[in-house]
């Protein structure tokens, strides 16, 4: 089984950009997880394809970030490259921590995981796509998350305060901890790599 060149290509940009930016040792014994995982393809899902309103006001000028890192350039080309195969959604439920324009002003979509371009298990691979002035809501997940920034905005986890980690900036987050982020007055968008626990046979 093979990959579209449009996948693959991303996925190994993704890799690179990845590995370069994540610090954290937890992130990258993750990402090398992840990416180990991927190297055995699935079968990608067609006519999925679906975009939300905020990605026709935001997504345009959020990809044509110029982060003086080639990788992360390219990764955005390749991204923009792949995107129109993809699907977007709003997060389904929140509570109150999110800001009340939470709703129409976010998109998430998922390349591969669960319901994906690509549909696997294993691996849940990612991007989030908020408009200025959003704050997503407080939300934990069992698998642990490494975030790859491609925008300014703030991030928060555990009891930490709110953090701007960059354009290029990399963060890991524990299984089950609770986080968030925020926007300003820039759209936010970022990548995002989880591993879920595999069950042992």
């Amino acid at each position: 089984m093979s990959r579209s060149d449009a996948l693959q290509t991303f996925l190994d940009t993704a890799f690179v950009a990845f590995d370069r930016c994540a610090h954290d040792l937890r992130a990258r014994q993750s990402i090398m997880q992840i990416f180990s995982n991927l190297e055995v393809p699935q079968p990608e899902r067609s006519e999925i394809s679906k975009r939300l309103p905020v990605c026709g006001r935001y997504l345009e000028s959020a990809l044509a970030t110029k982060t003086e890192q080639p990788v992360l350039d390219q990764l955005l080309e390749r991204f923009k490259a792949l995107e129109p195969l993809l699907e977007w959604k709003w997060r389904s439920t929140y509570d109150g921590s999110a800001s009340e324009n939470f709703l129409m002003s976010h998109a998430n979509t998922m390349i591969v995981g669960p319901g994906a371009l690509e549909d696997r298990g294993d691996v849940w691979l990612g991007a989030t796509l908020m408009a200025p002035n959003v704050r997503y809501p407080d939300h934990d997940h069992a698998p642990e998350e490494t975030y790859l920034v491609l925008s300014d905005g703030e991030f928060m986890h555990g009891d930490s305060d709110w953090f701007s980690p960059g354009v290029g900036g990399s963060f890991y987050n524990p299984s089950g901890i609770r986080h968030a982020m925020r926007s300003g007055e820039k759209p936010l968008f970022a990548f995002w790599a989880l591993l879920p626990e595999q069950p042992k046979h």
